[in-house]
């Protein structure tokens, strides 16, 4: 059973240590669960716990990490075509997370998260400010890392991690979401469908 102590991180820990012990409390909390997020007669949601985690474990560290401000997931919107002929056509709606209400929909190719998901690689940005084409669903943001989550070569989806300070993001963060979102990616159902009241008009939209 999930327990709230699972998001507690000690301050003596290392970066390094602090994303082994997330990843070994991702697991068990994955463990016997494959839903991807909330839906309609389910209790449980891997990435509303993964993303409290990643949350916590950020602010568990010193500056620049414990100056996260938004830590969360966008999936692929079931919806958009896969064609390659209308790649542009295809989005990512937002999924469960940690902070201030955010963008509902970013398109492929659009902002961080859209090129990261294009391009199925990693993408940290020390200064978005400098980035062509952010979208700033928070103008608090100073940096941003997104990592894909890949099925059968696929994107299914991204890790988005804000940060109110510039150059929030290093290697060791990159080596360690890539390791959460592999597990992620590996430990959910992705064919689940998405209930409508998930995809409300409640937050802000970005079509642009």
């Amino acid at each position: 059973m999930a327990h709230a102590e699972a998001s507690n991180f000690p301050a003596s820990l290392s970066k390094r240590e602090v994303y082994t012990r997330l990843l070994t409390q991702a697991e068990a909390l994955f463990q016997g669960e494959r839903n991807w997020k909330t839906l309609i007669r389910l209790s449980g949601s891997n990435l509303a716990n993964a993303a409290s985690l990643i949350y916590h474990a950020l602010k568990s560290l010193p500056t620049p990490s414990n100056q996260v401000n938004w830590a969360g997931f966008y999936i692929l919107d079931p919806t958009s075509s896969s064609s390659s002929d209308q790649e542009r056509e295809r989005q990512l709606i937002l999924g469960p997370f940690m902070g201030k209400v955010a963008c509902q929909r970013i398109q492929f190719h659009r902002g961080v998260c859209g090129t990261a998901a294009a391009e199925e690689r990693t993408v940290r940005v020390d200064d978005v400010d400098t980035w062509p084409g952010h979208i700033a669903c928070d103008g608090d943001s100073r940096s941003e890392i997104v990592v894909p989550m890949m099925v059968g070569g696929t994107t299914v989806g991204v890790i988005d991690i804000d940060c109110a300070a510039k150059n929030g993001f290093d290697e060791v963060d990159e080596e360690g979401l890539e390791r959460l979102a592999a597990l992620v990616a590996g430990s959910c159902d992705w064919s689940a469908p998405v209930s409508p009241l998930n995809l409300s008009d409640n937050g802000r939209s970005e079509q642009n």
